[in-house]
């Protein structure tokens, strides 16, 4: 039998945490929840429990204490809050898979924050240079883990980093949320990626998708 990891998801009270927490409690997870409000993150969790009792799930109100018992860990926060979470969990970080979920949107959504040859990523991996961190769940919106199949088509989501190993183990996460993974590249194709979804943004914007749309590659 599968050993059962730990996954520590920072921000979990978040729209994004939220989901990507309900959504990884149907897998073989043990998952330490965490956020500045603890009643939020244990409002989360009890969701979590009264639809599957026999999740190991818990809330946390130490990043730094959930990082360190986690095998995984999630950076479910904005870009402005990356360099903050990094500080918190530098140390018991080391050689852990840290995933950047985060796209550098500026305030009007028409470009992004960083600077073109860099991405929310890489600047997480420069602040992290003993873990292995990953770009995922940067793709999709928070109401595509509840619907994760639009229009009879299950949404892919995309996946960048750089060892074999780390990417073959987020791409289960992602498939145990409900998408199709696809890695996409090493850790230099986040830039790529989060750039699609800003593109995504800006068209529900436009064509008013209510936040229900994602990215699928048709292919034989």
């Amino acid at each position: 039998m599968k050993t059962m990891q730990t996954i520590a998801i920072i921000g979990a009270s978040g729209n994004m945490g939220s989901v990507i927490s309900k959504s990884l409690a149907k897998g073989n997870y043990r998952l330490l929840l965490c956020a500045n409000e603890l009643d939020k993150v244990q409002a989360v969790v009890n969701e979590i429990k009264d639809n599957n009792p026999a999740a190991e799930v818990e809330a946390l109100d130490c990043t730094r204490e959930a990082s360190w018992e986690a095998d995984i860990i999630i950076a479910a926060v904005p870009y402005a809050a990356e360099q903050e979470v990094a500080e918190k969990i530098r140390e018991v970080a080391n050689q852990k898979i840290v995933i950047s979920i985060a796209n550098p949107l500026n305030d009007t959504y028409n470009g992004l924050v960083t600077s073109p040859e860099t991405s929310a990523a890489e600047e997480l991996q420069k602040l992290l240079p003993n873990s292995k961190v990953v770009k995922a769940f940067n793709t999709t919106f928070a109401a595509d883990f509840s619907t994760p199949v639009i229009d009879g088509k299950q949404a892919d989501a995309f996946i960048a980093g750089d060892g074999e190993e780390a990417l073959q183990t987020v791409s289960g996460l992602v498939e145990t949320a409900g998408f199709n993974p696809i890695i996409a590249g090493d850790l230099a194709v986040s830039g790529t990626l989060e750039r699609m979804q800003l593109l995504l943004i800006q068209l529900n914007m436009k064509y008013d998708y209510n936040w229900l749309a994602g990215w699928k590659i048709l292919h034989q």
